[in-house]
């Protein structure tokens, strides 16, 4: 994964270089969510590019907490209400219907596990997760146009090895700018097959064997509950600063594994932005 995540940073780079940002007198962004970025300026092409840090669990259920760096930004292509974008290895498509239906199509990567994820050896004896390609589809409804609270779902499906990740949400944004700049609170449920599930939580009868811990299968159904706070905010016009916080509780099947060694998960990331 960090493989292709520096992969991604360098074309992102060569692109910036032969790239001609197009951008129209109206600046209004697809939609004023502090999540949801729209570099455009209105339409025509958008470019940002930046850094981030984040300070995270090593994989899904660890006990223990790691900083990462990571390039940030995207390239994206407005026209009218559909936003085109590469943001690292994630392709997407996003438009804004009778402007309270948000609806995005997504293709990307789920990143892997390997032992070494874990300093602690919490890992040893458990097979590799790989990379795999997923594809994601999400729709929202806003209550008003200003999108000041809304509802969705967002389902996440790939093969066998990932299975199917499925959330609902309920989201609302604090103030009144129609920048895209401010805060936003999304509380969350998520749910899983026993795929998605046990490529996580899972542990085999032959990672059992060779690990020593407790044979674990789970079955389909709901595996957490969180909440996810993001801010962004300008500096200047060309410099955004973007902070989150997320918060996530396990469901106590989840809990009840021995991949599990907290029964929550916690993030903080920071990300500067230069918006071209």
């Amino acid at each position: 994964m960090k493989k292709l995540k520096l992969i991604a940073a360098i074309v992102t780079a060569m692109s910036v270089l032969t790239l001609t940002a197009a951008h129209a007198e109206d600046e209004t962004p697809l939609f004023p969510l502090p999540f949801t970025p729209d570099f455009t300026r209105g339409s025509g092409w958008g470019v940002a590019l930046g850094l981030g840090v984040e300070y995270e669990t090593a994989y899904a259920g660890s006990d223990e907490y790691e900083f990462e760096l990571d390039p940030a930004g995207a390239i994206q292509w407005r026209k009218g209400n559909h936003l085109f974008s590469w943001e690292g290895v994630e392709l997407s498509w996003t438009t804004r219907q009778k402007d309270q239906w948000y609806i995005q199509v997504e293709l990307n990567y789920d990143g892997e596990r390997e032992e070494g994820d874990s300093d602690d050896g919490r890992l040893d004896g458990l097979d590799e997760r790989d990379d795999e390609f997923t594809g994601t589809g999400e729709v929202r409804y806003a209550f008003d146009g200003e999108w000041r609270n809304y509802v969705g779902t967002r389902i996440s499906v790939g093969d066998s090895d990932f299975g199917a990740l499925g959330f609902v949400l309920a989201g609302h944004r604090f103030g009144s700018r129609q920048d895209g700049g401010g805060t936003e609170a999304i509380l969350y449920a998520k749910f899983a097959d026993s795929n998605n599930l046990n490529r996580e939580f899972g542990v085999s009868p032959s990672e059992a064997t060779t690990s020593g811990l407790a044979e674990t299968d789970l079955d389909s159904g709901y595996r957490s509950s969180g909440l996810r706070v993001v801010d962004r905010r300008f500096a200047s016009e060309y410099i955004q600063i973007v902070s989150g916080l997320e918060f996530e509780y396990y469901s106590n099947d989840v809990q009840d594994s021995p991949i599990a060694r907290e029964d929550f998960a916690a993030e903080l990331e920071l990300a500067v932005l230069y918006h071209f």
